[in-house]
């Protein structure tokens, strides 16, 4: 690594930071990131694992230190994501760089789709019985965590739509136990990506810094319709990822 690839990963980290904070969705642009500033896939899905750890890990603790989960639901809920994410990051090293590439034309926008279009509405909450939200629960943690494992981005958004939607949780009580299982996969990717030596630690540090520096701000911002400002930097940093993986270079 040289100087020029930080002055594309500690910007972009930031705005990463600041958009998730803002409405989520940090990782659309954190990932980008590190592949505009030529790492390869899968160092660049590893290296963002160490970034992405760090963030969650603070806001994670904010909720808990205002019990905003169902602490019934926490550990098993932690060790399906802990093994889907892990069983994903082991499936991802499989896959050559090619695929990765592909994949990622493909799923970036996807998944952009689906994270800029969330209204995150409260939904009402139904009179399920704690078993069948366990179960519920613990399906999305294991299979969303594979998906965490694998790619990454969206994990959140996708997690808050699973314990809304189908385990019907109220938005404050979900989001707490979306930051418990999301650090989780995040955990379990990170151990499986240092074991096998992906992980660049200079780029990675320098993102998590400045992505903590975005949460930062972002979080004492008091913004109305921040998705004005998200969408649009999203959008263009994904233009120019698609640019380079198109291009080859």
């Amino acid at each position: 690594m040289n100087f020029i690839p930080f002055l594309i990963i500690c910007p972009l980290t930031f705005l990463a930071g600041l958009v998730d904070s803002i409405a989520g969705g940090g990782g659309l642009i954190s990932l980008p990131a590190f592949l505009l500033a030529g790492l390869p896939p899968h160092n660049a899905l590893a290296t963002n694992k160490l970034s992405s750890s760090i963030g969650t890990t603070a806001s994670t603790v904010r909720y808990c230190k205002h019990g905003y989960f169902d602490k019934r639901l926490t550990v098993p809920s932690i060790l399906c994501a802990l093994i889907g994410s892990t069983c994903g990051a082991h499936l991802v090293l499989l896959t050559s760089d090619t695929v990765v590439k592909k994949l990622m034309l493909v799923v970036l926008p996807v998944v952009a789709v689906c994270v800029l279009t969330d209204k995150k509405e409260a939904t009402q909450v139904a009179a399920f019985s704690h078993r069948k939200r366990m179960l519920i629960v613990c399906i999305s943690a294991f299979l969303i965590g594979i998906y965490d494992g694998f790619y990454g981005p969206g994990t959140g958004t996708f997690l808050l739509l699973a314990l809304t939607r189908l385990a019907h949780m109220d938005v404050r009580t979900a989001s707490g136990n979306v930051k418990l299982i999301n650090l989780s996969s995040n955990v379990a990717a990170l151990f499986t990506f240092l074991f096998s030596g992906q992980v660049l630690f200079a780029p990675g540090l320098a993102g998590a810094a400045f992505c903590l520096a975005g949460h930062y701000i972002g979080s004492g911002m008091v913004m109305k319709n921040g998705t004005k400002i998200v969408r649009p930097i999203i959008i263009i940093v994904l233009i120019l990822l698609f640019i380079k993986v198109i291009s080859g270079n």
